[in-house]
């Protein structure tokens, strides 16, 4: 019987932990049932190469963007660079962008900027925005209110791990929820909560390779493959079975990822 189909929303095959062994890495995830995967570029410089990761193989798509820990030290990025980034048939996302405040707070003006940068390309392209937060709830429900009340564009909300105050307004505006590893840690009761309130239709499952892997590889090198069990953890959390939880998350993905559920 075939495996349930599974798609890693958010992934960094570019990074060094998994660059190295792409060719095995793509198998296994095939191999676990992982057809799609949406790989993140984080750094503008890094473009070149994460398209060429996505133009080499079938089925794995790309975003790019500037991540906010790196606003302070890569060259700002404009509208129309990203604009013009989306010509791309397999760019099918904005990001990831977004507020850090745990890390890098001192640069919390750039922040707010580069993300509102961010915004405005989304609607011009009508891609999904990649949201990463960190200790700025208040500023990030209030930034991503007031941009979609001024103009309307469609969100995710990349490894959720965020209060719930935050997770309600992004479920009001009717943005998405991205499920990584976290929400299996034995220790993520109050996240798996806010996860089991909200609505199946719009949540979906990542890994963050190669970070946060889930149970039973945390403290290892996370990859695509390891989606799966996130996924196995996420169907508990939603009172669904697998097999649901799989085809649930892939029809929100292509709703959400129109331009990559469309292509070929």
């Amino acid at each position: 019987m075939p495996l349930p189909q599974l798609v890693d929303s958010h992934c960094h095959l570019d990074f060094p932990q998994l660059i190295g062994e792409l060719p095995d890495v793509v198998a296994r995830a095939r191999d676990a049932g992982v057809t799609r995967m949406v790989t993140i570029c984080t750094r503008p410089r890094t473009e070149p190469q994460v398209r060429a990761i996505a133009e080499a193989h079938e089925g794995i798509f790309y975003a790019a963007g500037v991540h906010p820990m790196n606003v302070a030290t890569e060259p700002e990025v404009s509208v129309a660079d990203l604009l013009a980034l989306s010509e791309h048939p397999k760019m099918v996302g904005i990001g990831e962008t977004g507020l850090d405040y745990h890390y890098t707070k001192e640069s919390m003006a750039a922040q707010q900027e580069s993300l509102r940068v961010h915004i405005e390309a989304a609607r011009q392209t009508r891609l999904p925005l990649i949201i990463h937060a960190r200790d700025a709830d208040e500023d990030m429900a209030r930034i991503l209110s007031d941009e979609h009340q001024a103009a309307p564009y469609t969100c995710v909300m990349h490894c959720f791990s965020s209060g719930q105050a935050l997770a309600a307004t992004a479920l009001d505006l009717g943005f998405y929820l991205s499920m990584s590893g976290i929400a299996a840690f034995p220790k993520s009761d109050a996240l798996r909560a806010i996860f089991a309130a909200a609505p199946l239709d719009r949540i979906l499952v990542e890994t963050d390779s190669p970070y946060l892997a889930p149970p039973p590889h945390r403290g290892n090198r996370c990859e695509p493959a390891f989606v799966a069990d996130t996924a196995r953890g996420g169907a508990e959390t939603m009172g669904v079975d697998y097999e649901e939880f799989c085809a649930a998350t892939s029809a929100n993905f292509d709703r959400l990822f129109a331009k990559a559920a469309a292509h070929g």
